[in-house]
């Protein structure tokens, strides 16, 4: 099972996530409203670290031409898709920024599992994730049993390191922001001790 760590904004977490292999570390690019926004010259400055094996994901709510031509600038691996946006207009944009595409749907109701079809052809992983934006909320997980394994499934959504050993049966990666923070600031310990869970269970299989 893999990580990734969202809404880093300091140079500290980004050096600490790649040193210790966070497999992916997240950048919120053009949702303001977010406390995990980060603005253009902050987000070149941690995309410009080196990453190891780290792959770097900007995330994009309903972004429009302008904004990713902009940060097709950026040293990205994913772009992480949130909003109304059709299946040609992701076709262009993966054409347009030669970036891997992660599309993210949220889940409310067991049916909104299904939206992954849509997607399947296009997206390089598709993330399950709760219905909102500004507060993470829990959903069944078990629902995207369904989903066959040869989709990449990365899950969100009130995730903590509890949780883990029962994840690992149903997703291929953990996608983490809020429970690795300590009053809306990322905690360097709290990451840490989720890594070592996550080692934890790979070392077993």
């Amino acid at each position: 099972m893999k990580v990734k760590i969202c809404g880093l904004s300091k140079k500290k977490e980004v050096v600490f996530c790649v040193n210790n292999k966070t497999h992916f570390c997240g950048f919120i690019l053009n949702y303001p409203k977010s406390h995990r926004f980060v603005n253009f010259n902050r987000a070149r400055e941690l995309t410009n670290i080196p990453r190891k094996k780290t792959k770097y994901v900007g995330v994009l709510v309903n972004p429009s031409n302008k904004e990713l031509k902009k940060f097709c600038l950026l040293k990205l691996d994913y772009i992480q898709l949130y909003g109304n946006i059709t299946l040609n207009k992701i076709k262009k944009i993966k054409k347009f920024t030669k970036k891997k595409i992660i599309m993210s749907l949220q889940i409310k109701k067991e049916k909104d599992i299904l939206r992954y079809k849509l997607y399947k052809k296009i997206a390089d992983i598709i993330l399950f994730d709760s219905t909102g934006l500004h507060k993470s909320l829990e959903w069944n997980y078990e629902w995207i049993k369904t989903v066959p394994k040869n989709i990449t499934r990365m899950i969100a959504g009130n995730i903590n390191i509890n949780k883990l050993d029962k994840i690992k049966k149903i997703a291929d990666i953990v996608d983490v922001s809020g429970a690795m923070e300590t009053n809306k600031i990322k905690d360097i310990q709290k990451i840490k001790r989720f890594l070592k869970k996550i080692k934890k269970i790979n070392d077993k299989n």
